[in-house]
């Protein structure tokens, strides 16, 4: 798989990619330091290992003044994954990280949870038209605003199916899954969740002897009233920036609850909802149910 390069200036950017158009300074200007990646042509310092053999190299730039403090101490871009085992949920906390990698590393540098709890947007920019590689923290729409123009959004980045090769971090196999299995339950319409919420109720009902976890919402933990499943609550469907944040711990909370069975609610693709879906589509290994 492919590594993002993490910089701390943008002069930093110009020694790892070989072409930076003006198109990416304008995201750049924007959206640096935050959760943005930028997929550039790769200038010939860095090495093929972290491009995954690829003639692209991932840049981001965080926005967290202790990562930023630890690149610059270090002098280099810092080449890294996310700190956890590999398809395991993402950490959002330190103890997340010693959960899956205690005994294997020396050290944890702890500066509290993460803000967004997803990753970074990957935009390609080496490809004409600009190509979505993963949602992210960052809206695509706010991507496509400040380019004035549109960005191409293929079914790996929405959770359906793999790329044909590793593109990007999380663009192939099952990702982000916990130990339990993982079922999503999709509506072509959210704005009535009455018919989402019986699909999850019959979908309980049917697992009777099993140890079930529902991932609800605010608007939908009500629904569910006197099922034989414990109830985690995302956040609210209006304020989707919660459910993003949320999502991770949660797909971690599962595991220790001692979950057999997850069912998990689906959410509109639209702003933050479209990386919500990607990561629940691919934790579950496209185990998809849609409402009928």
């Amino acid at each position: 798989n492919p590594l993002i390069l993490h910089v701390s200036s943008v002069e930093q950017l110009f020694e790892v990619a070989r072409e930076v158009p003006p198109h990416a300074l304008k995201l750049v200007e924007r959206f640096w330091p935050g959760p943005l990646t930028l997929v550039l042509p790769k200038s010939e310092r860095v090495i093929r290992e972290v491009t995954g053999g690829l003639d692209k190299v991932a840049v981001r730039m965080p926005a967290h003044p202790v990562a930023l403090a630890l690149i610059r101490e270090v002098g280099e871009p810092i080449a890294a994954p996310s700190a956890n085992l590999s398809g395991r949920p993402s950490p959002t906390t330190a103890q997340h990280v010693l959960e899956d990698l205690g005994g294997l590393i020396e050290a944890v540098l702890d500066a509290g949870e993460t803000l967004h709890g997803l990753e970074s947007t990957i935009v390609d920019l080496a490809s004409d038209p600009p190509v979505l590689l993963r949602p992210g923290a960052l809206p695509v729409e706010a991507v496509e605003e400040v380019l004035g123009r549109r960005v191409l959004v293929p079914d790996f980045a929405r959770g359906l199916g793999e790329a044909d090769r590793a593109l990007a971090p999380g663009t192939r196999y099952r990702h982000y899954a916990p130990r339990a299995q993982l079922v999503v339950v999709e509506a072509l319409d959210y704005s009535d969740l009455g018919p989402l919420a019986s699909t999850v109720r019959r979908l309980v009902e049917e697992a009777r002897g099993r140890r079930v976890c529902i991932l609800c919402t605010e608007e939908t933990e009500g629904l569910y009233e006197g099922l034989p499943a414990m109830l985690l609550k995302l956040g609210s469907r209006r304020e989707i920036f919660t459910v993003a944040r949320n999502l991770f711990k949660a797909l971690r909370e599962v595991d220790s609850l001692g979950c057999e069975l997850v069912i998990a609610e689906g959410f509109e693709e639209r702003g933050l909802g479209l990386a919500v879906m990607n990561r629940l589509r691919k934790a579950s290994g496209f185990q998809i149910v849609r409402v009928s």
